[in-house]
C-alpha cells in the first residue's frame, strides 16, 4: 500500500534535501530508542520516520515515489520497509549533535547483528515478456561471507580479540572542562576503528574483511502484468549481514521495451486499425492482432472514423491478481487522396444516386471531395 512519507516527517512534496534531513533529524532526536526506552510506540514510530528518511532522501527512490504513490508496485511483492532498518546506520546523521557518532544513550555495540546493505539492478525485458511473466537469469557482483574463514575475518583457528582500549565499544569517552562546565564526547576507537575487535591474525583470503565478492547468477520468476517502473525486491539477495545478522535485499528495476504493434496504458492495450471508406460505408471482417494473436471482429456498416471498440480481456493480465485489462481497437477511416477515372466515375454515380448533383467547376469548394479529385 502506497505510505505518506511526506506527511510522516510533516513536510511538503516540494521540500527540498535540506528540509527533509531537518524534520528528520527532529522527529528522529524526539523518537529515538535510547531517549524512549521500553517504549513500543516510539520505537514503531522510529522506524516509521526511518523508511520515510530512506526513501525520500534518495533522489531515485523519491522520483518513484512521486511518480507511483510508492517504491513498489501494487502487485503485492512486498513493501518497502519489510526487512526493518538498521539503527546503527543513523550515526552520521547524529553526528554533528553529539560530537561522535552515538545516541543518546552511546554507541549501539558494534559487534551485535547487523542486517548487510540493500543493492539494486535492472533487468530489461520484451513487451511479450512484461505481459505474460517470464523467468529470467540476472548476474550481479556482491559481496559474499568468506568461506575460508566462514565470516570471521580471522586465520582458521583463531579469533578476533576484544579490543582493550574501548573495552569492545567501539568508542572512547573523552571529558572536556569549560567555564561553562564539564562536557563529555565520545569518539571512535583509533585502534579498532570503531569495530571493538582486533584481528590479529587476517584471513589471508578475505584480507581480515570476512567478506569476499564475487559473481553470482539468481534465477528470478517476473510475473506476468509488469510495467517499467516496477520494483521487485528479493528479500535475502542483497550483501551480507555482519556478526551473523540477515542479508540484505536485492531490488529489481524493471524495464520493458514497447511494442511496434501495441500501446500499453495501465493494464489496457490501445491499437489503431485503419479500413477504407467503402469498407467503413458497408461494414466489414477484420483479423485484429492482440497479445493472444488475431481474433475475428465485425466492423458494423456505417462506422464512423474515430470510432473506439472495446475487446473485454484481452489486455494486460493484473499482477498477483485476477482478471485482465481491456484492448481498445480504434477505427481510422482512410480518405484517398488520388483516384483513377474509373473509382471517379463509381462516386459520381454514388452521388446521383444519393440525390447529390456534382459540379466539376465547384470541386475545390467540395470539403469532402477537396482531396479526392486531384
Amino acid at each position: 500500500m502506497s505510505k505518506e512519507y511526506y506527511k510522516v516527517l510533516g513536510v511538503e512534496k516540494d521540500a527540498s534535501e535540506a528540509d527533509i534531513k531537518r524534520a528528520f533529524k527532529k522527529l528522529a532526536l524526539k523518537y529515538h530508542p535510547d531517549r524512549n526506552p521500553d517504549d513500543k510506540e516510539a520505537e514503531e514510530k522510529f522506524k516509521e520516520i526511518n523508511e520515510a528518511y530512506q526513501v525520500l532522501s534518495d533522489p531515485e527512490k523519491r522520483s518513484k515515489f512521486d511518480k507511483y504513490g510508492t517504491v513498489d508496485f501494487d502487485g503485492g511483492f512486498g513493501g518497502f520497509g519489510g526487512g526493518g532498518f538498521d539503527f546503527g546506520d543513523l550515526g552520521d546523521i547524529f553526528g554533528d549533535i553529539f560530537g561522535g557518532r552515538g545516541g543518546f544513550g552511546g554507541r549501539s555495540n558494534p559487534n551485535a547483528p547487523r542486517k548487510g546493505a540493500d543493492i539494486e539492478t535492472r533487468i530489461n525485458l520484451t513487451f511479450e515478456e512484461a505481459v505474460f511473466g517470464v523467468e529470467k537469469d540476472i548476474t550481479i557482483n556482491k559481496h559474499e561471507n568468506c568461506d575460508t574463514c566462514n565470516g570471521s575475518g580471522a586465520t582458521p583457528g583463531t579469533s578476533a580479540k576484544t579490543c582493550d582500549v574501548c573495552g569492545g565499544s567501539g568508542v572512547v569517552m573523552q571529558r572536556a572542562n569549560t567555564a561553562f562546565g564539564s562536557f563529555s564526547t565520545q569518539t571512535t576507537c583509533s585502534k579498532c576503528h570503531g569495530k571493538g575487535k582486533i584481528i590479529e591474525s587476517p584471513c589471508v583470503k578475505c584480507h581480515g574483511s570476512g567478506k569476499v565478492k564475487k559473481k553470482k547468477t539468481i534465477s528470478v520468476k517476473i510475473p506476468a502484468g509488469v510495467d517499467t517502473g516496477n520494483v521487485m525486491p528479493l528479500r535475502g539477495q542483497g550483501e551480507p549481514g555482519t556478526n551473523g545478522g540477515p542479508n540484505g535485499d536485492l531490488y529489481v528495476n524493471i524495464r520493458v521495451a514497447p511494442s511496434k504493434v501495441f500501446d500499453r496504458k495501465g493494464y489496457d492495450i490501445h491499437i489503431e486499425e485503419h479500413i477504407s471508406f467503402p469498407k467503413a460505408v458497408l461494414g466489414v471482417s477484420l483479423d485484429v492482432p492482440t497479445v493472444d494473436g488475431d481474433v475475428t471482429y465485425n466492423v458494423p456498416a456505417g462506422t464512423q472514423s474515430g470510432t473506439v471498440f472495446r475487446l473485454r480481456g484481452k489486455g494486460v493480465p493484473v499482477v498477483n491478481g485476477r482478471g485482465r485489462g481491456d484492448q481498445f481497437v480504434k477505427i481510422i477511416v482512410d480518405v484517398p487522396k488520388k483516384l483513377n477515372e474509373k473509382q471517379k466515375e463509381a462516386l459520381k454515380m454514388y452521388m446521383e444516386a444519393s440525390g447529390e448533383e456534382y459540379n466539376g467547376s465547384d470541386e475545390e469548394k467540395k470539403g469532402f471531395f477537396k482531396n479526392i479529385f486531384k
